[in-house]
């Protein structure tokens, strides 16, 4: 295993003396420590589930030995920057999260460094990043490194337990719940209806698997509809349960482009959010391209309204 140490200057050792190296397995415990401890002291809504946390270093088409960097100090990790490859879209979306205790000492720019170099490796043509439009201090980090602003992405709310949706069975399509093994059907539907869609990766077919069987999900959570036998739309929900309350997400509603127009995403959407109601969610969230208008236009009009929003930050690579 590559182990990396960081360049510096011998009167930047004395004052912050680090160790920028891969992710071993045995860091695992120490990378939960951290999240856990971060969320603590700079609450951001970050999952401390070391179940969930482990299921992301688990992901397929991701290497965490070779697409995660770790910065230590004495043996401690007090950072790290995942690089999640989508060569589907020839690009890497990076995420990067440093202690608070020590922030502001340029160990975010310098994780920085090896995560681009990773990106390189992978022959990718662009490396993003997503952020609250708020963050002034990742904005400048990000200005320093040569990435720039690229797309602006709602985040929206639904209380739902206030919410009088429409009866379901009025819809003008019927839905169903996916079965297991049709998960190679719910790829291509996806894939098809997203492939005009700005940051869409294509799925796998063991992607869409990995992600029905994670904590907290089931087949159960994704509506179908279709005609005649074929898959011509879905919705995806998602079911947090924690500390008392559950929240609930559209993680994705799709509709094949032949059949759009036609009120089958609005459909969809109703019978997701019923679902969603029927487990005793009380509030929806999803995030939509401020730039698809038509998305916007629908989730307006069963009464999701912005809560936040973020920008996506990118830099072409040579």
């Amino acid at each position: 295993m590559l182990q990396l140490l960081c360049k510096v200057s011998s009167s930047k050792v004395s004052v912050f003396p680090h160790v920028i190296r891969n992710y071993r397995p045995q860091d695992f415990d120490d990378y939960v420590r951290l999240n856990v401890e971060a969320e603590k002291l700079d609450p951001g809504g970050r999952c401390t589930s070391p179940k969930v946390l482990g299921e992301r270093l688990g992901r397929p088409s991701y290497h965490p030995q070779k697409d995660l960097f770790i910065a230590e100090v004495a043996g401690k990790v007090i950072g790290y920057i995942d690089v999640t490859p989508e060569l589907g879209i020839g690009r890497v979306v990076l995420e990067c999260l440093v202690h608070p205790q020590h922030r502001r000492k340029g160990l975010a720019k310098e994780l920085s460094y090896y995560a681009i170099r990773r990106a390189r490796e992978l022959g990718v043509q662009a490396a993003h990043v997503n952020i609250a439009h708020d963050n002034a201090a990742a904005k400048n980090l990000l200005s320093k490194l040569g990435l720039s602003p690229i797309r602006r992405f709602f985040e929206l709310r639904l209380q739902l337990s206030k919410s009088r949706l429409p009866d379901v069975k009025h819809t003008i399509i019927l839905c169903r719940h996916l079965q297991c093994g049709e998960e190679d059907k719910l790829a291509l539907i996806q894939n098809r209806s997203f492939v005009d869609s700005w940051g869409y990766n294509p799925n796998t077919t063991e992607e869409i698997v990995y992600r029905v069987n994670l904590s907290n999900c089931s087949p159960n959570d994704v509506i179908l509809a279709s005609r005649e036998g074929e898959l011509i739309g879905y919705c995806w929900t998602r079911i947090n349960i924690g500390e008392g309350a559950s929240k609930g997400q559209i993680y994705m509603l799709g509709v094949d482009p032949d059949y759009r127009g036609r009120g089958i995403g609005k459909s969809l959407l109703l019978a997701g959010l019923s679902y969603l109601k029927s487990r005793g969610v009380a509030v929806v969230g999803l995030t939509v391209d401020s730039q698809n208008t038509a998305a916007c236009a629908l989730y307006e009009s069963v009464g999701f309204e912005i809560s936040s929003t973020t920008l996506w930050y990118g830099k072409v690579l040579d």
